[in-house]
């Protein structure tokens, strides 16, 4: 059977070439007769495997070498709660931005450790635009500033990086991350669940500045302490291995095609290309301010829900699958990650003007 155009917002679509490498790979990996699946982490294979994959992550990303990379386990949605047990410190208080379902799920999490101050909300447009930074109102004694720099449901993102001042800025960054450049020392702390931009589910990313680390909470298990993992290379328990190793190839595919600068100019492409088509339709429509579209998650709905089922059966037919929007608004949703190539979203629109004849 032939390959998809999978357009789902996570675990998302893979580079093909990292596929192929990784199946090559899989009963023998670099003459040592294992998997990567069945090795040590603590031997010298595995050991490479994660050096490079972190050295590769630090050269697409410059991040300066007073930031720790951690590869964790647990989702971003540990982080929610691990970010104000590990970097409060002796604040007793954080500021929050509320831009839709994520972010909401990290307030959430954050109240049961520390006060939250909302200093900023998108709820009264029902989540379709990303506040302007004028409209913050930031506690300049907080411990962190936390934002969902790219909200996968609602496909808002923020096209700019706020400023915080002497205040540590915190992102999740999840479902953008390495779709573009990105400047590293702005961030006290950026997260990222992997399986968007980066692999398989199963690893988590954090990249935290050296000054942040030391500030656990006495009542911090170990194994969440980012101080503790830093030390021990994020090993003071197994790692998701073999994520680990998808991702290194992942970073090393990227690295390939030119690096984030690279991807960046594809991405705003792929996204030029659905949100144009979107914008002359009647019968499509996008939810999202124009100035906070994300360029990875394209939601969008259909003049009539009662098309929404003949128009995912039509899609799937023609070779395109997840199009399906998150139960929580209903829809449609484009993920159109790094792994996406610009003929999937071709053959998207192309799909979408001839339902769109054929309905209107």
């Amino acid at each position: 059977m032939a390959r998809v155009f999978n357009f789902s917002a996570g675990p998302a679509a893979l580079p093909e070439a990292v596929l192929k490498q990784a199946a090559d790979e899989m009963l023998d990996f670099g003459g040592t007769g294992t998997s990567v699946m069945e090795m040590s982490h603590r031997g010298k294979a595995f050991i490479d495997i994660h050096a490079r994959a972190e050295a590769d992550l630090r050269e697409l990303l410059a991040i300066p070498k007073n930031y720790k990379v951690l590869f964790l386990q647990g989702g971003a949605a540990a982080q929610f709660a691990l970010i104000p047990m590990n970097i409060l410190g002796d604040k007793k208080s954080a500021d929050y931005i509320y831009t839709g379902q994520w972010s909401k799920k990290a307030i959430s999490e954050a109240k049961k450790l520390c006060k939250v101050n909302v200093a900023a909300s998108s709820e009264d447009q029902n989540f379709s635009y990303a506040p302007a930074q004028s409209s913050w109102k930031l506690d300049p004694n907080a411990a962190y500033v936390h934002y969902t720099s790219n909200e996968t449901i609602g496909g808002v993102e923020f096209n700019w990086i706020p400023e915080t001042g002497n205040v540590p800025l915190v992102a999740d960054a999840s479902s953008h991350i390495l779709s573009r450049p990105l400047d590293v020392s702005k961030f006290g702390l950026i997260y990222a669940g992997a399986q968007k931009n980066i692999g398989p589910a199963g690893l988590t990313i954090v990249i935290v500045r050296d000054d942040l680390l030391g500030k656990a909470m006495p009542s911090t298990p170990e194994v969440f302490n980012y101080k503790v993992q830093a030390e021990a290379d994020s090993m003071i328990n197994t790692p998701p291995t073999y994520a680990v190793y998808i991702a290194g190839l992942v970073f090393a595919w990227l690295k390939k095609q030119g690096g984030l600068a690279a991807m960046e100019k594809l991405n705003v492409a792929k996204a030029k290309l659905l949100y144009d088509y979107l914008d002359q339709s009647e019968f499509y429509q996008s939810p999202v301010a124009k100035n906070d579209r994300s360029r990875m998650n394209v939601p969008f709905r259909l003049k009539s829900e009662a098309l929404d089922g003949d128009f995912l059966k039509g899609a799937q037919a023609a070779g395109m699958v997840e199009l399906k929007g998150h139960r929580s608004v209903g829809g449609m949703r484009a993920s159109i990650y790094n792994a996406m190539a610009i003929e999937g979203v071709q053959a998207l629109v192309k799909y979408m003007q001839e339902f769109e004849k054929k309905h209107a």
